[in-house]
């Protein structure tokens, strides 16, 4: 039931997974973090099981960051997708398989702000929106209809209220909370819609 949702702007891209932690017909928490800092500008938004997203999370923030310190440089968001691509169409063809589908939004300074939709099947795309999740039923109209490229951060944040608001609205299932971030040349930061 987890519901991830990223858009770009002009000059950051503004991410927001759902809280709730649900099994079946029992929601067994409520303030679950579905985010992973990869590196100061990338960050990763994972859908799955609870073991499975930790585990994969913890997984690649570990190796990327290992990475880093080996060759001395931060990578870019690019190559943290196609890394974490790579180890999920890998892990597929073992027993080591991860049901996690996940939106990767990170700022380059040479090519700006980038968000990646990758699914379990090791399947990437670089997009302008994306959503993950039951909800993405119901905000990929909102998001075509209201999506523009080069959006400013408050138009970005009206998007992203609207498409919350119509999930909240229309879905069966109670999302009260997000966590909301955007990623920019500074890094990642919190935000309230």
């Amino acid at each position: 039931m987890d519901f991830l949702l990223g858009l770009v702007g002009a000059d950051f891209v503004l991410v927001a997974a759902d809280t709730a932690q649900i099994r079946s017909v029992v929601r067994m928490k409520s303030d679950l973090d579905k985010t992973m800092k990869l590196t100061d500008k990338t960050m990763m938004l994972l859908a799955g099981s609870v073991g499975a997203c930790s585990n994969f999370g913890d997984l690649m923030a570990k190796n990327i960051k290992l990475n880093g310190i080996r060759n001395g440089y931060d990578h870019s968001p690019a190559e943290c997708a196609n890394f974490v691509r790579k180890s999920l169409a890998d892990a597929l063809r073992t027993r080591e398989a991860y049901q996690v589908n996940l939106l990767l939004g990170g700022y380059d300074a040479h090519d700006g702000p980038e968000l990646y939709y990758i699914d379990y099947f090791g399947a990437m795309a670089k997009v302008p929106f994306g959503a993950h999740g039951y909800g993405s039923f119901f905000t990929l109209a909102t998001l075509d209809r209201h999506y523009k490229e080069g959006m400013n951060f408050e138009e970005a944040k009206d998007v992203m209220r609207k498409c919350i608001e119509e999930v909240r609205t229309r879905f069966i299932v109670n999302m009260p909370a997000f966590t909301v971030r955007v990623i920019d040349r500074e890094g990642t930061h919190e935000v309230t819609l």
